[in-house]
């Protein structure tokens, strides 16, 4: 099993802690891969805009099969979070949907799996900021404690090119 991701911009851990139990519900999350924008929205409303950085191949289409390094696009759901991830949390993304595995049987490949948002991989601590001026991930979503605590499974995502 492949695993993928999508990094979000790390927060100074202080400022998070002081909204991290007064943060909306988002009712639906988009993520731009061109912008790199991660944006949690409530009744229409955004509720938290954050960069985030993907895989090497990020801007070269919908993922297609297994190891092809891209990030999923289309309309998916958050369907669980993962606390003890080998990353700083993580939420898991329903890909793949019924579509992307039409899509890989026609090719005859796997459409791959595991893909997450979910924060940086643990134990770089105070040097964790350097990471995000980099594509470091193999292309799912880095996210954070806002985040973490402002999405429940359930939430959709659309993740747009």
């Amino acid at each position: 099993m492949e695993y993928y991701e999508i990094s979000i911009y790390n927060v100074d851990a202080y400022l998070s802690s002081l909204s991290l139990f007064s943060m909306e519900k988002a009712d639906i999350v988009i993520v731009s891969k061109k912008e790199k924008t991660m944006i949690l929205y409530k009744d229409k409303q955004d509720i938290g805009t954050y960069p985030v950085v993907f895989g090497a191949n990020n801007l070269s289409g919908h993922k297609q099969q297994e190891g092809d390094k891209r990030t999923p696009e289309g309309f998916y759901t958050l369907d669980y979070k993962k606390q003890d991830s080998a990353f700083h949390k993580a939420i898991h993304i329903s890909y793949p949907n019924a579509k992307d595995i039409e899509t890989a049987h026609k090719l005859g490949v796997s459409p791959g799996s595991a893909i997450m948002i979910h924060g940086q991989k643990n134990g770089f601590g105070w040097a964790s900021f350097i990471m995000q001026f980099f594509n470091w991930t193999n292309g799912c979503i880095s996210d954070m404690d806002l985040i973490w605590n402002a999405i429940d499974a359930g939430t959709p995502i659309e993740i747009r090119p």
